[in-house]
């Protein structure tokens, strides 16, 4: 297929993953949030597809699978429904939504303001995986202006520089520069990919100086090796997931997952990227299409398109960020 055919199997009605047309009409084409086709994709995200059904597993009280906090059951409990309902397109204005968000926020909130991964939620389990992706997820979900979401941001940002008063935890967030006890103390890749993440859903005229010192901080850390060896610190051995491409993702990262966090950031012309759009073309299928190579189906509560299979989400982030590096 050529790029124009591979975007209008991407604008094909699909009410299995109805928010790939949406994201194509606003990415790929550059149409407006007013746009009617625009609007008419965003009305089918609530209607079909995994979002519906993330909702309908929903508590009355705003939870999903166990009320409070923490990550454990993975991809079933409240943190990784908000982040799903961010990568999939869920509206903010959605009352069940924000309900979610607040479930969230309020039993997630650790002492420091950052997002904790254990339950209940206190500063000794915070990483930087953990806080980025909740985190961005909120900031696309409407909260930008929450006191909770800004103080999150705040230890974020102050995490990485290592600026202010701030602890760090042998257990958790070890020092700045993304060193984390889960990579033996050492700079975490996977940390740093979603912790710029995060600030990238700042718009750059909201970005304090502080948020500014912090992106340079971590895209010099990604920048630092060839995302395509993606060599970085780690316990022992590179994870082969860093090569893997799939969606959603969970707290692991892949060389797509960054690669589009660094061209959100203005760094998609660095010549450090040089490798990385041969690498990605490289994995092009026979029509031209990319596979969905690693998948969490059966750990949540809805599944996305079929391992092995050519992926329209996969596609789709792969034309994205191919624009802005070829």
């Amino acid at each position: 297929m050529q790029e124009n055919e591979l975007i209008n199997w991407l604008l094909e009605i699909d009410k299995e993953n109805p928010a790939v047309r949406y994201f194509a009409l606003r990415d790929l084409l550059g149409r407006s949030k007013d746009n009617p086709e625009v609007c008419q994709a965003r009305v089918d995200i609530m209607r079909q597809g995994p979002i519906p059904t993330i909702l309908d597993a929903q508590h009355p009280d705003g939870y999903w699978a166990k009320p409070g906090g923490g990550h454990s059951p993975s991809y079933t409990v409240t943190v990784w429904q908000i982040i799903f309902l961010a990568e999939f397109g869920a509206d903010p204005s959605d009352e069940r939504v924000q309900k979610g968000c607040e479930y969230f926020l309020n039993h997630s909130t650790a002492a420091n303001g950052a997002f904790a991964m254990n339950r209940p939620p206190v500063p000794s389990s915070v990483v930087h995986c953990l806080n980025g992706d909740p985190l961005y997820a909120l900031l696309q979900l409407g909260y930008a202006n929450d006191p909770r979401v800004q103080e999150a941001l705040d230890w974020q940002v102050r995490a990485i520089v290592g600026e202010g008063e701030l602890r760090y935890y042998k257990s958790g967030t070890a020092g700045p520069g993304f060193m984390c006890a889960y990579n033996q103390g050492q700079p975490c890749a996977w940390g740093a990919t979603k912790a710029m993440k995060a600030l990238s859903a700042v718009p750059p005229d909201q970005r304090t100086a502080g948020i500014r010192r912090a992106i340079e901080t971590g895209a010099d850390f990604l920048l630092s090796r060839d995302l395509t060896v993606a060599d970085y610190p780690n316990t022992d051995h590179i994870s082969t997931t860093w090569f893997r491409f799939g969606f959603p993702l969970s707290y692991r990262c892949d060389v797509l997952e960054t690669v589009t966090v660094l061209v959100d950031l203005g760094y998609g012309k660095d010549p450090r990227l040089s490798n990385v759009p041969s690498f990605i073309l490289d994995k092009q299928e026979d029509q031209g299409r990319w596979v969905m190579e690693r998948s969490l189906n059966g750990k949540m509560w809805a599944d996305i398109e079929e391992k092995g299979k050519p992926s329209k989400w996969i596609t789709l982030r792969a034309l994205r960020v191919l624009q802005s590096l070829v």
